[in-house]
């Protein structure tokens, strides 16, 4: 709130969520200011001379010209501290569940004040550093047990250094002085409670190459186009494609230990599917509820457009926080279409020339500004210890035209394209990634990596696999024409296999409690028995075998169902390869023994 040095102005006018303030000689960008006689809260977008246009967060109506105007002297910021995990916040860090309580009201009170961490809760903080050890920004004073998945790590402030003079054990609130850190004359008194602008990015020691892989599950994203920890990955697709439920199932199986799940600017009713079924999810790791490590942050189509600008800084700034203590993050944002959106619309107020259908011409820059926050870092402290942040942001473009801006820009910021096909959706095949338009930067990176974990076959078995696939589209345009007797047996053998990778390995029931998640060594033994397949009845064809019976050899259901083996059995899976080469030697041996009768 307002303190004596701060400066005042005076409502001009009012234009929907844009405010035009006078008398703001002073104030700066990006000042949080409070507006109206209702304290509405608001930022300062642009400055000329003593004119400030500010953004508001909230609802306008009923302010009037000549209404008080307070910045705060601030930038837009977030409290960081224990008490995010399980929480639902809007845009800009407003705990819903405590605003309803405080309001008793299912809707947000205008002007309404509650502090996003809880400052009455009290946390059992464990010190992890004594009296009289040297410290630096980003060391580990001590942990507080957050929930029972998440041990929260209190650091030292970025920018202090020195002894420490006092450090307390027990229970304690967010705002209470848990250490004592003295420089020379100067001392600070440590709380668990930090706070952090939201447009600039948290500082760590050094960036590291993004050669890891975040494993999702997920085969068609492992196996053909993986994202590395720390990498960035879009996901377009038009309505009813799948791009919700594809977020939730990274947010369930992806290898991260926190997910940051930001609901931007979506239909209500879909976020309220969200924060009503993510809190009955369970986390396949531990068997306890997802929220235990999740934290939720709803701003829907019907919420104040400007708040929805904001909430992606508000998401990947929580999430570089988490990153600083050494975890892997996973952020999912749905969607940046609607974010956009909100950009278009406070430029258009602010009179700016636009760009491309509309859009600010600095789109690209904003998306770029976002998505570069993300990455694998070592982070600042003297334990060298290492955490993530890897951002998936899904893209709605209006009716799936990928050429439009956001899309586009998109595509040039983030290293892995799962493009979702409406088609694909309409024969019911999910995940909807289409594999002949996608792709993933990582890739090389990646197959090094597998290779070293699979006995230098995993590179081999993808690019065969992608390239029967690749076969397939191109047949499909002959079979199209003349029919699929024009194609030699070497062709129907392709067709044949290339079903089989679309069937039986592409296509993931989400909601099968087994199909819904492969590791990677049953993807692995999955894709390798496939391609045996291949290799070996491609052989049989060339012995002049029968076609239909090799495509009808028994094992073929077998095949069909290896998705459906629990992680415990998939060494079943090697099984088949004999089965599939005793089968053929058997087809084989009935033709030479039919030749000699």
């Amino acid at each position: 709130m307002a303190t004596e040095n701060m400066i005042k102005g005076y409502i001009e006018r009012i234009s929907g969520p844009l405010v035009v303030a006078k008398g703001m000689l002073g104030a700066s960008m990006y000042d949080v200011v409070r507006v109206g006689d209702l304290e509405l809260v608001g930022e300062i977008i642009e400055l000329r001379e003593d004119s400030a246009s500010i953004q508001t967060y909230e609802e306008t109506s009923g302010l009037m010209p000549g209404e008080p105007v307070v910045s705060t002297g601030a930038p837009l910021s977030v409290e960081l501290g224990p008490g995010l995990i399980e929480q639902f916040y809007d845009g800009i860090q407003r705990p819903l569940q405590l605003i309803e309580d405080a309001a008793q009201s299912h809707f947000i009170s205008r002007g309404i004040s509650v502090p996003a961490i809880d400052r009455k809760k009290k946390w059992t903080f464990n010190p992890k550093v004594k009296k009289g050890d040297k410290v630096i920004g980003g060391d580990v004073l001590g942990t507080v047990q957050e929930t029972v998945l998440v041990e929260h790590k209190i650091m030292v402030p970025y920018g202090f250094k020195g002894e420490v003079k006092e450090v307390k054990s027990g229970d304690f609130t967010v705002e209470d002085v848990v250490a004592v850190i003295s420089d020379g004359d100067r001392k600070h008194e440590v709380t668990m409670l930090t706070r952090w602008p939201v447009r600039k990015s948290r500082p760590v020691a050094r960036r590291l190459p993004p050669v890891t892989p975040l494993t999702t599950g997920q085969r068609v994203v492992d196996t053909f186009f993986p994202i590395a920890m720390g990498g960035t990955a879009c996901v377009p697709g038009p309505f009813g494609s799948g791009k919700t439920v594809i977020q939730h199932q990274l947010a369930k199986w992806a290898q991260a230990e926190i997910v940051v799940y930001v609901g931007c600017g979506e239909r209500g009713n879909e976020m309220t599917d969200v924060l009503i079924e993510f809190p009955e999810l369970e986390d396949p790791k531990s068997g306890e509820p997802l929220m235990k490590r999740t934290v939720l942050i709803a701003n829907t189509s019907n919420m104040p457009v400007a708040a929805r600008e904001a909430s992606i800084y508000t998401a990947i700034t929580m999430a570089e926080y988490y990153r600083d203590m050494g975890y892997s993050v996973a952020l999912m944002a749905d969607s940046t279409s609607r974010w956009a959106e909100a950009l278009r619309e406070m430029s258009g107020r602010l009179e700016e020339m636009p760009g491309e259908e509309g859009y600010p011409a600095y789109l690209g820059t904003r998306l770029a500004s976002f998505y570069e926050r993300a990455g694998r870092a070592v982070c600042l402290g003297s334990d060298g210890r290492e955490g993530s942040v890897s951002a998936i942001g899904a893209v709605s473009p209006p009716g799936g035209d990928l050429s439009e801006p956001v899309s586009q820009n998109t595509l040039r910021v983030t290293k892995v394209f799962w493009g979702l096909d409406a088609q694909l959706a309409y024969q019911r095949h999910f995940p909807a990634i289409n594999w002949l338009l996608s792709y993933s930067l990582y890739t090389q990176k990646l197959d090094e990596y597998w290779d070293s974990q699979f006995d230098d076959e995993w590179t081999n078995l993808r690019v065969g696999a992608m390239t029967l696939l690749e076969e397939e589209d191109k047949l499909n345009e002959i079979v199209r024409l003349v029919g699929i007797d024009a194609l030699s047996k070497g062709e129907r053998m392709v067709m044949e296999t290339a079903k089989s990778l679309r069937e039986d390995f592409l296509h993931q029931n989400a909601f099968h409690e087994i199909d819904t998640y492969a590791s990677m060594t049953k993807q692995f033994k999955m894709l390798k028995t496939i391609m045996r397949f291949h290799e070996l009845g491609m052989d049989a064809l060339k012995r002049e075998a029968s076609m239909n019976e090799i495509f009808g050899l028994p094992v073929r259901d077998k095949i069909a169902r290896m998705r459906y083996l629990e992680e415990k059995d998939i060494e079943n899976i090697d099984l088949l390869e004999e089965e599939i080469k005793e089968q053929i030697d058997n087809l084989m041996q009935v033709g030479v023994d039919t030749d000699v009768a």
